[in-house]
């Protein structure tokens, strides 16, 4: 396939989203909760539409692919793709980057995603058969030129190893941060609870700690997020909130909670499921130096104000990456175009 053509099998996928409660995509949403029920209704339908809307638009893949040689490649390579599930369809976006170079994507789902990745993909080659070589599935990696695996800090240390043969992008534990002033409207804050709630917090685009100033009451973050409550109706995320309530309490620790989050000063960036961390600051330049020096942890920066040397977003838009966004700022394209 040209890559006009692979760009076009791609766009095809937009429309094959345009309805989300189409009798085939309210079948295979089922089928994924069945399987996960992390991912519910409301999270896939959101994912898909974040993905249709910034991965499947025309114009972005266009003007993303421009900024790139992907005519001149002589030999498809076959690239081994290890994907998370923490978050519905997340490894979607090596995949395309693999398709659009023109490589072969070797494709191990995980566990806990193995439906919606599936469904797109048999989708785009209904459509255009001659994609069909592009995507294999396998439940075990071999006779591959290069690797992009994604897991946690601890099986990090075992992809660097299992794949140290070969070129490689290995991804592990990040989480993301806001910054408050004190200034957010009410607005602002409503927009910053879906950059912490939106999928149970389990993504690495989640806000799993906010730092705020010195003089600030954390305890209006209770009445200014209380709209997302709903969420403390979710049987696992509920299971997971009582227990880490009953293991903080247990071990005499202090935080703040209502029905279905926690507040808890800390330094660490990562939270547990429930929880978000917060840290006191009395100097932005200061803080601008701390987030720096964590950068490798830190997968986005939410703030309404700038950061000296820190891309920040505004809130509201963490879970929104357009197709130009690479996990932890590693040019994959380049990767592959250098295999």
């Amino acid at each position: 396939m040209t890559l006009e053509e692979r760009i076009q099998s791609i766009v095809y996928l937009h429309e094959v989203l345009l309805d989300l409660d189409s009798e085939d995509l309210q079948a295979v949403i089922s089928q994924a909760y069945s399987e996960n029920q992390w991912f519910t209704t409301e999270n896939v339908k959101s994912s898909l539409h974040a993905i249709s809307q910034n991965y499947f638009n025309s114009e972005a893949l266009k003007e993303f692919t421009t900024n790139y040689h992907l005519d001149n490649l002589v030999v498809s390579k076959k690239i081994g793709l290890v994907l998370a599930g923490n978050i519905p369809l997340v490894g979607i976006h090596d995949i395309l980057c693999t398709f659009l170079v023109g490589h072969i994507s070797m494709i191990k789902l995980s566990d806990k995603d193995k439906v919606l990745i599936p469904f797109l993909i048999h989708k785009l080659i209904e459509a255009y058969p001659d994609a069909k070589p592009y995507f294999l599935w396998v439940n075990k990696l071999s006779d591959y030129d290069a690797a992009i695996a994604t897991g946690s800090n601890s099986t990090a240390r075992h992809f660097e190893y299992y794949f140290r043969h070969v070129p490689h992008i290995i991804r592990q534990n990040r989480s993301s941060v806001a910054v408050i002033t004190g200034k957010e409207s009410n607005e602002q804050l409503l927009a910053l609870g879906s950059d912490i709630f939106s999928y149970f917090g389990l993504g690495c685009r989640n806000v799993s700690k906010i730092y705020v100033p010195s003089e600030f009451d954390v305890t209006t973050l209770f009445v200014a997020w209380d709209s997302y409550g709903n969420i403390g109706n979710h049987n696992k995320y509920k299971n997971n909130f009582d227990y880490n309530v009953a293991l903080y309490l247990l071990n005499k620790e202090k935080f703040l909670h209502n029905e279905f989050l926690m507040l808890k000063e800390s330094e660490s960036i990562v939270s547990r499921i429930g929880c978000i961390h917060y840290e006191y600051y009395t100097d932005l330049n200061n803080l601008s130096t701390h987030l720096t020096a964590h950068q490798v942890e830190i997968q986005c920066v939410v703030s309404i104000i700038d950061l000296k040397g820190i891309e920040t977003l505004k809130p509201g838009q963490a879970q929104c990456p357009t197709i130009k966004t690479y996990a932890d700022d590693v040019d994959t394209i380049q990767f592959l175009l250098s295999v």
